[in-house]
């Protein structure tokens, strides 16, 4: 592993006719960390993954492994999962995966040995003498996932590698990219699952209409997003909080209400408040997940 384990993405832009898929794309992903980058549908992330993959070439910017410009020789170096699956749909597992690894270099008997142990631990055992296209496709995605690892990448950049894997296997991909970034392969990857990458991922970067909007540690996300409290208060008429200083109403549903706090807005009044409609049942602080930090920064920019 290189000594300055780098993966950075340096301002890179790429426009088609009218279309901005990237609008300066910066983001760097250190060895041994997980960063789970995030937006919706058309956002960028699939551009930008092809961009430092080499599928595609930007109009502006540079991808850089270890302080170098990412060229040919390097991202053979680099494990790739595209969201559309790329598999031979004839051949059958265990041969895929050996070809792939030696395209990657490998000599035969290193390449068997790979493709062996990475079908016994993403379980395709069972399958490593059947035609890719005879399997379903929740085991074409394990498939791809171990033709992304067999070459042991310095690099790891999947796209969606989640997409269609029962709960077992999302575990036992979990635990492989925890290893991976354990042995400090910088790992990126894509989901529009927030649940999974707020508990996977170290750093998380937010793409909306092809800018990168946030990015950060969830805890330093949430850092400028206020404090929410949730108040239980049965008998409070509607819009009793409307008027509070520096309190922004989320939402109010069966007597429960979600308030948003400015910085250094104090609670006390809000309790207070609450107090003057009725009994309180519940007055709780509560941290934005991820996902309501994801609606925060896409909703802004609308």
């Amino acid at each position: 592993m290189p000594a300055a384990a780098v993966l950075e993405v340096d301002a890179i832009a790429k426009r088609y006719g009218d279309v901005v898929a990237c609008d300066r794309v910066s983001f760097g992903v250190r060895g041994g960390e997980l960063f789970g980058f995030v937006g919706g549908n058309g956002a960028g992330k699939t551009t930008t993954m092809r961009i430092v993959l080499g599928v595609l070439a930007p109009d502006a910017g540079e991808v850089r492994w270890a302080g170098a410009p990412v060229d040919h020789t390097v991202r053979k170096r680099f494990g790739y999962l595209p969201e559309e699956r790329g598999l031979y749909p004839r051949m059958r597992v265990l041969d895929h995966l050996v070809y792939l690894a030696e395209l990657h270099g490998f000599g035969i008997n290193d390449a068997h040995r790979s493709a062996e142990d990475w079908i016994a631990r993403l379980g395709l055992r069972e399958y490593r003498q059947v035609e890719v296209q005879r399997l379903s496709l929740g085991n074409q995605q394990r498939v791809q996932l171990a033709a992304a690892l067999v070459h042991d990448p310095e690099v790891l950049v999947l796209d969606e590698p989640f997409s269609g894997l029962d709960p077992l296997a999302v575990d036992t991909l979990s635990a492989v990219l925890r290893e991976r970034a354990a042995a400090g392969v910088p790992v990126v990857f894509s989901s529009h699952q927030l649940d999974l990458v707020e508990r996977l991922c170290d750093r998380v970067g937010i793409i909306r209409a092809g800018r990168v909007v946030a990015c950060g540690t969830v805890a330093e996300l949430r850092a400028g997003s206020g404090t929410t409290l949730v108040v239980e208060a049965p008998a409070a008429p509607p819009g009793w909080a409307d008027r509070l200083p520096g309190v922004t109403v989320l939402d109010v549903h069966n007597g429960q209400t979600r308030l948003r706090l400015a910085d250094g807005a104090d609670d006390q009044p809000v309790l207070a408040a609450a107090l003057a409609t009725g009994p309180v049942r519940g007055f709780s602080h509560h941290r934005p997940t991820l996902a309501e930090l994801y609606r925060g920064a896409v909703g802004e920019g609308r």
